[in-house]
């Protein structure tokens, strides 16, 4: 594959989930602002080729969220029973007594519009101590759907039930489980390959060059995932903070990538992110540490 550059669309954005859908590649990513108030809905990108993307703008219809007034964010994507559905962060709740969380929203296409789903937030309190935000759907190969998500150095996983609207108990009994690994900040990513289970998460801080991609890795959804290192990191003169993450995959080739956000060396504006993908090699147990890259 030769004329993918980095940053692969204009302007910036963050927390990119990729899904592939039909032979076509789709990136679901934050508006980058500073100002959290001016991010208040979400676009999505799409590409058969992963050079060319078509930019779909204000997937969300946000009037079914009228209880959200600021920070729209971090979206995860799936794909069940022939509808679309897309869990985003709202309002950046500090605490049980204010609205907002996690939402979903429905689609019957992949470029929405998504709709309101609930009439309530998904997750509206704090579990476990997680923040509810960064949430990412992780579809196992006997179809149950988990939902990895959290904030304030706490990840939970929960498993959904079959129409979307909520959770039943995990194999557990519990509804939510706590599943931080050492060093966790936000932004859980899970891959699976061949009967293993790779849990991947950013530390460090989203605003500044210290952003950063760990794993670990079990052969049980749950766990427990021992950091095993880092994988995505500062790398001079390309760039830094990188984190935030989703994948690619290519079955026919065996292929993965990782779709992150990134920062130009030196910029201190915390909203300036870009949206980037690059190869991510994964093999016997371990991911190898990513290069980041201006194209390839």
């Amino acid at each position: 594959m030769k004329g993918v550059t980095n940053p692969i669309v204009p302007g910036w954005y963050a927390d990119p989930e990729a899904r592939t859908y039909a032979g076509k590649h789709w990136i679901y990513a934050t508006r980058s602002f500073t100002e959290y108030t001016m991010q208040m809905n979400l676009d999505a990108f799409s590409s058969e080729d992963l050079i060319h993307w078509d930019k779909h703008e204000a997937i969300i219809e946000m009037s079914d969220f009228p209880w959200v007034w600021r920070a729209v964010w971090a979206p995860t994507h799936i794909e069940h029973k022939g509808k679309y559905y897309l869990v985003f962060a709202s309002n950046d709740i500090q605490s049980n007594d204010e609205i907002g969380g996690l939402e979903i929203a429905i689609a019957d296409r992949p470029e929405g519009p998504y709709r309101g789903y609930l009439g309530k937030p998904l997750i509206d309190r704090f579990i476990h101590n997680a923040q509810p935000i960064d949430a990412h759907f992780f579809k196992d190969d006997d179809g149950t759907i988990y939902l990895y998500y959290g904030g304030w150095g706490h990840c939970n996983v929960a498993q959904m039930n079959d129409d979307m609207t909520g959770f039943v108990p995990l194999g557990n009994g519990k509804l939510f489980e706590s599943i931080t690994p050492e060093g966790y900040v936000e932004g859980p990513c899970m891959i699976k390959k061949d009967g293993l289970y790779y849990l991947m998460w950013s530390m460090g801080g989203w605003t500044n060059g210290t952003y950063r991609v760990a794993y670990g890795v079990s052969d049980h959804p749950l766990g427990p995932f021992e950091n095993k290192g880092t994988i995505l990191e500062k790398q001079e003169p390309i760039a830094e903070g990188p984190g935030h993450h989703g994948y690619l995959h290519l079955p026919e080739e065996d292929v993965w990538f990782i779709v992150y956000h990134r920062r130009i060396i030196g910029d201190n504006e915390p909203g300036n992110r870009m949206l980037c993908i690059d190869r991510l090699f994964i093999e016997a147990g371990e991911i190898k540490p990513v290069v980041m890259t201006d194209g390839w």
